[in-house]
């Protein structure tokens, strides 16, 4: 039996390769003979350079850079090796990622994406003709104000005085000018594409301030701040440069990092399985696969919106193939998810656990999960062959 795992990280646990080994593991308890390819695979977030460079054989570039909170950070970014062009890679979470926000300072009017700037200036100075950013799993709401701030732009307040940018979200409101001209004039010549969740919007009832507001530590109160400083800030990008952001897909990725890419640095957004899949071809696996396992962390309603398991499945049930997801947890609305290409969904949880407790025993629970499912699916096929030598007559 031919099983392709193609599962995505459980964040601030496992990334994805660890997830697949764990799964891969679990697997070979059940089926020592199966043929399993893993094909780790990635959103943008976390694990999206060293992902990409593995997959494409390319080189990994240390730096550090400062962090979300202002703090020195250690980053890796990589350039592609299969690439026509010197193409960078640059994941955002190696800069501004949520898990380098300490639990008590997570205050997305506070956070900044300077780091993201630094990294992408750094790639410049290396000799990159394109860059590939991954946008996810962000830890800021700032707009990409701080990053573009790292790259030259210049914004001013009423009295025409520099705004400095890496103060983050809390100085959107004040923003009353933006000078788009001094940006890194090799910008100009260099393509950027950016991977992002095509779904996520900056303004309005669905934009970043109120749907992810709350998950990086936004009270209702500064989620309405959040919501005034983000629509005015693209009043000013419009007004700069002629771009109506509010409401453009992606435009809301990784705190409106989608936004600031796309109305201060001129770069593509693109829907990141659109720009990833170039590069790790999962189709030829898919289609000679008896069964595909994904995975992700959490399984709710909202994973037919661009989330891995769902688009894993989409392309699986092209080719006819059985979907099996493992998840860190079921969320609400998960059974919507058999609409969209997904056979069975399952948590890794085995009793009443703490967040934290979980964590610790994440891959081991992965691990007996996997196990679990392909036992199961074991006992179907052998109850299948069972009905179908009754239907020929061998077995009274």
């Amino acid at each position: 039996m031919k099983i392709v795992l193609v599962p995505s990280g459980f964040k601030e646990s496992l990334n994805a390769e660890q997830v697949a080994k764990s799964m891969k593991e679990g697997i070979f308890r059940a089926l020592p003979n199966a043929e399993v390819v893993s094909i780790p695979l990635v959103d943008g977030g976390e694990g999206f350079v060293e992902t990409m460079v593995k997959w494409t054989g390319g080189t990994l570039e240390a730096l550090t850079v400062t962090g979300p909170v202002l703090q020195k950070v250690s980053a890796l970014f990589g350039f592609l090796g299969s690439a026509p062009k010197k193409t960078a890679v640059i994941e955002i979470a190696q800069a501004a990622g949520l898990k380098l926000v300490p639990k008590n300072q997570r205050n997305p009017l506070c956070t900044t994406s300077y780091g993201v700037g630094e990294m992408i200036r750094a790639a410049l100075d290396l000799g990159a003709e394109r860059i590939l950013v991954g946008c996810g799993d962000s830890g800021i709401n700032d707009g990409g104000i701080g990053m573009a701030q790292a790259l030259g732009v210049r914004f001013f307040d009423k009295d025409g005085s520099v705004i400095d940018a890496r103060q983050g979200a809390s100085v959107l409101p004040a923003i009353a000018s933006i000078d788009i001209a001094a940006r890194d004039p090799r910008l100009e010549n260099v393509p950027m594409d950016v991977a992002c969740n095509w779904h996520n919007v900056l303004c309005g009832p669905n934009g970043v301030a109120r749907v992810f507001g709350p998950q990086k530590g936004a009270s209702p109160e500064q989620i309405e701040v959040l919501e005034n400083g983000i629509q005015h800030f693209a009043e000013m990008i419009e007004e700069a440069s002629g771009l109506r952001v509010q409401d453009i897909p992606g435009g809301g990725a990784s705190g409106g990092l989608g936004a600031g890419f796309n109305g201060l640095l001129g770069a593509i957004l693109h829907p990141r399985y659109e720009v990833i899949l170039k590069y790790l071809d999962i189709d030829h696996h898919l289609q000679q696969a008896d069964l595909v396992f994904t995975a992700e962390g959490s399984i709710d309603f909202q994973t037919p919106r661009g989330k891995i398991p769902a688009e894993v499945a989409s392309r699986a049930k092209s080719y006819g193939k059985p979907v099996i997801v493992i998840a860190g947890t079921i969320g609400k609305g998960a059974n919507i998810n058999y609409r969209h290409g997904i056979d069975v969904f399952m948590s890794i949880l085995q009793t009443p656990s703490s967040l934290e407790a979980a964590m610790e025993k994440t891959e081991k629970w992965i691990c007996e999960c996997a196990e679990g499912s392909m036992r199961t699916v074991l006992v179907g096929l052998s109850l299948a062959e069972t009905l179908e030598q009754h239907r020929d007559g061998k077995v009274s």
